[in-house]
């Protein structure tokens, strides 16, 4: 006679790391919006609108990776034209344009990093999202292979 049962088996560990997996993910998308909407508040607070000469979002404020970027091109082209087409390292130093030159550079490098901040926040949502369905997808797994069955066959 041949008799079957289920039995369960033992998975803690996979729904544990698991929920850790989850529990990372949801972290990462957390921080990922907070990030991009700080750093997107604090634009808009500086009150920057994108020049008008701009090739796109001219008079836009400056709140997100796109103005942000169009408007360090901006400051770029005019810092530029203001000293001759001379980067800040190529004026001499005693040449009264340097300091114009040089407070470009620091504004182009403040909103270049805005937009590396935003790529950054988009990035860590990016990743936890990935790590959420890769932690629901090893639950869906472990539900699904909990239990066996076990064939046992009586005398021979």
């Amino acid at each position: 006679m041949t008799t079957a049962t289920v039995q369960q088996k033992s998975s803690t560990t996979v729904q544990v790391l698991a929920i850790v997996i989850i529990v990372a993910g949801v972290v990462l998308i957390v921080s990922g919006i907070f990030t991009w909407f700080n750093v997107s508040n604090h634009l808009a607070d500086a009150n920057i609108t994108v020049s008008d000469d701009a090739d796109r979002f001219a008079g836009d404020t400056v709140d997100g990776p796109l103005t942000a970027y169009e408007e360090a091109l901006v400051i770029d082209r005019h810092a530029l034209e203001a000293t001759g087409g001379l980067t800040y390292a190529e004026l001499g130093r005693d040449d009264p344009l340097r300091e114009t030159a040089m407070t470009a550079s620091f504004l182009r490098a403040s909103l270049f990093t805005s937009v590396v901040s935003f790529g950054v926040a988009l990035m860590a949502a990016g990743i936890g999202l990935v790590l959420l369905f890769v932690g629901w997808a090893l639950l869906a797994l472990n539900r699904a292979d909990r239990f066996q069955v076990v064939v046992e066959k009586d005398g021979a």
